[in-house]
């Protein structure tokens, strides 16, 4: 193997490492998202929870 062929080998599995990079990073913050809206929610039911028994023992 030469020079140009090792420096098109690296340059070629270089791109292809720092696009993998860049997919996972979109990935994460797609989950981060995910997991905000999911405690979100979580959240919001357990507040209706809570004021439905309160609601019940009132009565």
């Amino acid at each position: 193997m030469n020079l140009q062929e090792f420096e098109a080998q690296y340059r070629e599995a270089m791109a292809e490492t720092l696009n993998e990079l860049q997919t996972t990073v979109l990935l994460l913050a797609q989950v981060q998202n995910k997991i905000l809206k999911i405690g979100t929610s979580v959240q919001n039911i357990s507040e209706q929870v809570e004021e439905f028994i309160k609601d019940q023992k009132a009565e």
